[in-house]
């Protein structure tokens, strides 16, 4: 990802210096880059005619939901709570839910917050979904295309073979009936991470190849998450072809979910240099914030996060890893060059911090979570949260 583009929320900022008056470990989201992202994304619907909803599983900082509500259609959700926070945190837009599986005890609960409720088998739709369309829900089936369109990222790819999501050709062939199939108001694939047009487009085909002679039958398409929309280089004119051409050709209601596209590149972790230690001719700079903890898509993906001021391939001359203070052996962030050496007390910037961090981080080792504030456009802070002992504690 272009760093001038990670970083562009800070032009004409003295940063770090300006997260300086800020107790670290802390998220800064960025209102300007929410409200940039937010009007991209208004704009493709205006040109499509599609939905647009936001994947709470990336970003669900609902402080942020009124801001972001003008701009989408609702929210998606993978199970009760987020249905529950998309409702509750911007009322009067639609609520997706989709789950694995759901369970019995938690339904009727789902029912009072829910519009859409996808289902990821044929026996889920059959144990559920006459529950669901008797409440007057809009009903839905994950579906697998079997087209696989990443590579070496196999825990993010739903398509990758054994895949538990979403329902194949050969399963809807065996178990879909007239009487399930009466229930379906549309179909919904997620098969993306972090793409462009182009690997929508060659999913759209298998969709067609394996799915076409059911669409004709449906309501709406869900096209899933991990659509880059808001990407500075993303294609949109290609994605709104696409989208336009699915809606005349099957005479559908377009969705799309995008999480990561919604907050890319509107939040910041800011962190303090604790200590510095070196062997085997490596220096490490231990951090106030963790990998494991804080920005567990490090380790989980893995790959490296961008940093202000630090390049990760570079011949600067000065190299750190930069590593947190947890006792996990591999809470290591990456490797950084300098054109400085690192002291204790330095602030360090890493960027894009608002996707799959709040939403993921933990207590590990009793560490803190980091306070979230919202920055705005003028370069003022406002503190969202006050993190503590009993956040620790009352998890155990």
């Amino acid at each position: 990802m272009d760093r001038q583009e990670v970083f562009r929320g800070l032009e004409n900022r003295n940063a770090p210096d300006c997260f300086g008056a800020l107790r670290t470990p802390c998220y800064v989201i960025d209102r300007e880059r929410l409200q940039e992202n937010g009007r991209i994304l208004a704009a493709v619907a205006e040109h499509t005619g599609c939905r647009i909803l936001l994947a709470q599983k990336a970003f669900s900082n609902y402080a942020f939901y009124p801001l972001l509500a003008p701009y989408l259609a609702g929210t998606e959700a993978s199970g009760l709570y987020e249905a529950r926070l998309g409702a509750e945190e911007m009322p009067g837009k639609e609520v997706h839910v989709f789950c694995a599986a759901y369970r019995e005890d938690e339904f009727d609960e789902l029912l009072r917050y829910a519009d859409h409720i996808v289902f990821n088998s044929v026996n889920q739709l059959k144990r559920f979904g006459p529950a669901a369309k008797a409440a007057g829900k809009s009903v839905g089936l994950r579906i697998n295309p079997e087209c696989s369109t990443q590579e070496g990222h196999a825990i993010y790819d739903p398509c990758a073979p054994g895949s538990r999501l979403g329902v194949t050709r050969a399963a809807w062939d065996r178990e879909m009936t007239p009487e399930l199939l009466a229930l379906l108001d549309g179909l919904h694939f997620h098969t993306l991470c972090e793409q462009d047009a182009d690997a929508l487009e060659t999913t759209l085909e298998a969709v067609a190849y394996k799915f076409g002679d059911v669409l004709p039958r449906m309501k709406w398409l869900n096209m899933g998450g991990g659509h880059h929309i808001t990407r500075a280089d993303y294609d949109c004119p290609r994605l709104e072809r696409l989208v336009r051409e699915t809606r005349e050709k099957w005479n559908l209601q377009v969705y799309l979910e995008p999480g990561e596209a919604v907050a890319l590149n509107a939040g910041y972790l800011v962190t303090t240099v604790l200590d510095i230690v070196e062997n085997s001719g490596i220096r490490t700079a231990v951090l106030d914030v963790s990998a494991a903890c804080h920005m567990p898509d490090v380790i989980e993906m893995p790959y490296t996060p961008p940093l202000l001021n630090g390049e990760t391939e570079t011949g600067k001359p000065f190299t750190y890893r930069l590593a947190g203070p947890t006792c996990l052996a591999g809470d290591v962030i990456g490797e950084y060059g300098f054109d400085r050496e690192l002291q204790e007390g330095d602030r360090l910037v890493f960027g894009d911090m608002a996707i799959y961090t709040t939403c993921k981080n933990n207590t590990f080792n009793g560490m803190s979570l980091p306070d979230i504030y919202a920055m705005d456009g003028n370069g003022s802070f406002t503190k969202l949260t006050a993190f503590g002992y009993e956040d620790f504690k009352s998890r155990l």
